[in-house]
This record gives structure tokens, C-alpha cells and sequence, in this order.
């Protein structure tokens, strides 16, 4: 990892860093705890509970607002790579290769890849797609880029799939995504997310390939799990998604919090007299 982080404090408790070769050994063994992460004092806070930290392009939105995550650039991705790197000690860091910049050509995905690598310090990149981006993955890997795969919902392809509605009811779409988990796995992916796809799917597909399967609106089957951490923690405005189980209610938090410092602001409350600096006192001269 970077070797940019700070130095551990006086009595950290230290903890081996998870590794590429350490998730996908994981099949099998225990449920790999995965969240996103996209600042490094999120970073810090998720750090040892987690397995596996992802700077998604879920960004765009969560972070920026977007309607979606097709405009989010590599310059973005690297710089809360960056952070998230300098943030986490043990989970291994994993950074999104953003719509436009591995399509063209596996060349192009290198250049992409190797970019966030270096700039980010990160473990791995993720890239989205199936059986089409294969030959991307291979071209990765065998020239020492760790690539973390996803398929099923893909969120960079909503437009082309007309939605963000689940995958694999239908027969024929089931098949095909199957065909797009053997495909990454047999390209040399470490592990794959498999999105929004229906939990029967989602288990056979884990049952079938031999990496780490990591579930999101998937199945419990999965060999982990990763959620969007402010969806999880309650810090995300609107419409909750179905697969979303909300552990805390930070916004809700925020807000009351705003609503307090707001009243005591605006009763002159704040800042009290413990909140400010004071002339010294005066010496008194010895007589």
C-alpha cells in the first residue's frame, strides 16, 4: 500500500494487511466485509472491521451529487483513491476504473489501471462487465494488475439496460450472466461483485465460479457483502434501496446537531465564554 499514511499512533493495535491473494483465498472460509469508502477519516473508521475498502464511482453521486455515475472522471478517482489509501492500514483498497476509461481497448484499460495504481497507492482496480471484458481482465492481470470484477446490474451500462431493475428473472439473461461470472473468473479476476441480480442466481453463480462472489442486492449465499457506507449508515437523502439494511441514522444526527448549534448561534449561546481566548492577565510588578 502507499507509503504515504501517517504513522500509527502510541498504542494502535496493529493488524496484517488484507491482500489480493488473502480475498481470494477467502472463498469457502468466511464472508468477506466489504463497504465504500471515498475520504480517509471514512477510511480510518471502517478500516479494521472491513476486508475489503471500495473507492466506487458511487461517488459521483454520494459525494458530488451527480445523476448517476457516467460523468465521474479518473482525476476524481485518483484523488479519493488517494485518500482512502492514506486512510486504511488493513483493508485491502480497491479503486473503480470510471465509464470511458478502459472501454476502448485493454491498452487503454492499462493505461487507466496502472495510473490509479500509482497515483492512488490502492491494492486493485474494479471494472464493470462480463464476457466482453474478458479479454481486458487477462490483459490486465498478466502484466500485474489485480482487477476485482462486476457483474449482473452494472451501473455504468444503466442507460443501455434501461434501468436499475433486477437481473436474471428471465431465463435467457440468467445464462448469460453465468456465462459472464465464468468468463471473469477463467480472465483471472480475484473476486467479483455480483449486483442486483435475483438470489437465486446469485447463489448458483457463487456455487459455480471458484473466486469470491460479493453480494449487493444479491444473496446472502455470497462469499461477502459490500454496501455504499452512507446508504448503510443512514447519511444518504431519499429513496432507499431494497437491499439496503440502514445501521444508524447519521443524517438524522447531522441534522439534529445543525438545529442545536443553529439555536444556540442565533441565542447568542455560542460560543460561550469556555470557547474563547482571553487577554492575559496583567504582571504584577514585585515591590
Amino acid at each position: 500500500m502507499s507509503a504515504r499514511r501517517p504513522a500509527p499512533e502510541q498504542g494502535a493495535k496493529a493488524s496484517k494487511p488484507i491482500t489480493v491473494s488473502s480475498v481470494r483465498n477467502a472463498k469457502g472460509v468466511e464472508p468477506l466485509v466489504c463497504l465504500t469508502a471515498y475520504t480517509a477519516p471514512v477510511a480510518q473508521a471502517l478500516d479494521e472491521a472491513c476486508d475489503l475498502l471500495l473507492v466506487g464511482d458511487s461517488l459521483g453521486m454520494v459525494i458530488y451529487g451527480l445523476e448517476s455515475t457516467i460523468p465521474v472522471t479518473l482525476d476524481m478517482m485518483s484523488a479519493h483513491g488517494a485518500a482512502v489509501a492514506r486512510g486504511a492500514r488493513h483493508a485491502l483498497v480497491v479503486v473503480d476504473l470510471p465509464f470511458g476509461s478502459y472501454q476502448e481497448s485493454p491498452a487503454q484499460a492499462f493505461r487507466s489501471a496502472s495510473r490509479l495504481l500509482a497515483e492512488t497507492g490502492c491494492g486493485a482496480v474494479k471494472l464493470e462487465g462480463g464476457a466482453v471484458m474478458a479479454e481486458t481482465i487477462n490483459f490486465l492481470t498478466q502484466r500485474g494488475v489485480p482487477v476485482l470484477a462486476h457483474i449482473g446490474l452494472q451501473p455504468q451500462s444503466v442507460n443501455a439496460l434501461g434501468g436499475y431493475a433486477a437481473r436474471g428473472k428471465a431465463a435467457a439473461e440468467a445464462e448469460a450472466i453465468v456465462a459472464d461470472a465464468r468468463a471473469v473468473a477463467d480472465a483471472g479476476a480475484f473476486a467479483m461483485v455480483v449486483e442486483g441480480v435475483v438470489a437465486p442466481l446469485a447463489a448458483r453463480i457463487t456455487a459455480t465460479v471458484r473466486v469470491p462472489t460479493i453480494g449487493i442486492g444479491a444473496s446472502a449465499e455470497c462469499d461477502g457483502q459490500i454496501l455504499v457506507t452512507e446508504d448503510m449508515m443512514g447519511a444518504t437523502f431519499g429513496h432507499v434501496p431494497k437491499f439496503v439494511r440502514r445501521y444508524a441514522d447519521v443524517g438524522g444526527t447531522m441534522r439534529a446537531a445543525a438545529e442545536a448549534y443553529a439555536a444556540d448561534v442565533r441565542a447568542r449561546r455560542f460560543p460561550a465564554e469556555e470557547h474563547l481566548y482571553g487577554m492575559p492577565k496583567p504582571k504584577i510588578a514585585a515591590g
